[in-house]
């Protein structure tokens, strides 16, 4: 009954101080706040692990100061084991939260809600990827420092070092892969070939880069369906970056017309259709004829816009208002197949000859159609070119 009652009293000890040093840190950081924001993300980050870290370790102050004597409770050791892999633990979660804090702590300042945010998509992506090694790193040490509290882990330990030469070539066999993924994407994040939010077109497949992490990257394609390659991927095929070193984009609207389309005519209404939108960044504005065969008139509309979705909505854009304005003003200038309709010729003589002496060898009885191998011929019918050369 005495060890109970000075174990509630440690605990309850234990607590207040826990609620006493909450509370001060919370005002503490609140008063920063007022004049620095990166006092308040910190609150927000480390409030939960501080708590529960200095909660863990007062309770295990407590039970220790309270239950001093091993051979009288022999189950003190393996409370005391678990409060320290608990510590080990909750002690990771903060120093994780604290890590992710400092390598976003200037994040803030680039911002890629902007027209031009090349630079703040490289550093979040550098980020991004950066807090998923530390966190990786960090978890490992923790596992590892966790292992090592246990007393048969150092022989255990002895043991693999025996044969460490075998394990690591078949570790090496067996990860090769996906350490090659980790590589690909520490490359993908210091190289800048890719980036968070660049616009990407692989498989034949547009989209954004939503997520890039040490093994994967995941494609946000444009009907929202999610692409997920791995690192090496985009380190070893050719793929299109349309956002590589700015967002602006130049795209082609084309038209197979009539040979009655008037190009002047239709320059000008393009002009008045990219004045009438938002979607056009005016740097370029163009319309040519690239070709004209097989019947067709081939009209090529070039235009540009700040990024890809606005110059896939500026491209839907011409193309309706130039079709309703064909249609409105210049329907003769609506593709047309032509075809020329020509009178039946009469055969000529000698071929309608030809046909009826071909009947006659067929028709007659049998002297008749002897006649026309064994008779004479006649000179009429014996052309110049057809009498060999004297000799």
């Amino acid at each position: 009954m005495d060890i109970l009652l000075r174990l509630l009293v440690a605990v309850g000890f234990a607590l207040l101080v826990t609620a006493v040093a909450a509370l001060v840190t919370h005002l503490v950081f609140r008063s920063l706040a007022r004049r620095e924001r990166w006092a308040s993300v910190l609150s927000r980050r480390t409030k939960h692990p501080f708590r529960t870290v200095l909660l863990i370790a007062l309770l295990w102050t407590a039970f220790a100061a309270s239950v001093p004597d091993t051979r009288t409770y022999p189950w003190r050791d393996e409370v005391s084991h678990v409060f320290l892999i608990a510590v080990i633990g909750t002690g990771c979660w903060l120093a994780c939260e604290v890590a992710i804090f400092l390598e976003s702590l200037g994040l803030h300042r680039y911002r890629t809600d902007v027209p031009d945010n090349r630079v703040a998509r490289r550093v979040k992506t550098q980020v991004l990827v950066l807090r998923r090694l530390t966190v990786a790193v960090l978890v490992i040490i923790a596992v590892g420092a966790i292992l090592l509290t246990f007393p048969g882990v150092e022989a255990a330990g002895a043991s693999v070092l025996a044969s460490a030469g075998l394990i690591s070539v078949i570790a090496g066999l067996a990860a090769q892969s996906t350490l090659g993924n980790v590589f690909a994407g520490m490359q993908l994040a210091f190289s800048g070939s890719i980036r968070v939010d660049d616009v990407v077109v692989v498989e034949q497949q547009w989209g954004r880069i939503e997520e890039i992490t040490l093994t994967y990257v995941v494609v946000h394609l444009w009907d929202d369906r999610r692409f997920v390659l791995p690192s090496t991927y985009f380190t070893s095929t050719p793929f299109e970056n349309w956002t590589r070193t700015n967002s602006e984009l130049l795209g082609a609207v084309e038209f197979d017309l009539d040979w009655r389309v008037r190009p002047g005519d239709m320059r000008a209404e393009l002009e008045r259709i990219l004045e009438r939108t938002e979607l056009w960044d005016r740097r370029v504005q163009v319309l040519q004829v690239t070709d004209a065969v097989q019947g067709f008139v081939h009209v090529r509309v070039l235009v540009t816009a700040h990024d890809a979705p606005s110059l896939f909505d500026l491209r839907c854009y011409v193309r309706e208002e130039l079709v309703a304005w064909i249609q409105r003003t210049h329907p003769d200038a609506q593709p047309v197949q032509r075809v020329l309709m020509v009178e039946d010729v009469a055969a000529p003589r000698r071929r309608g000859a030809s046909t009826a002496a071909s009947s006659a060898l067929f028709g007659g009885d049998h002297d008749e159609r002897a006649a026309m191998f064994t008779g004479p011929i006649s000179t009429s019918d014996v052309r110049a070119s057809d009498v060999p050369p004297p000799h």
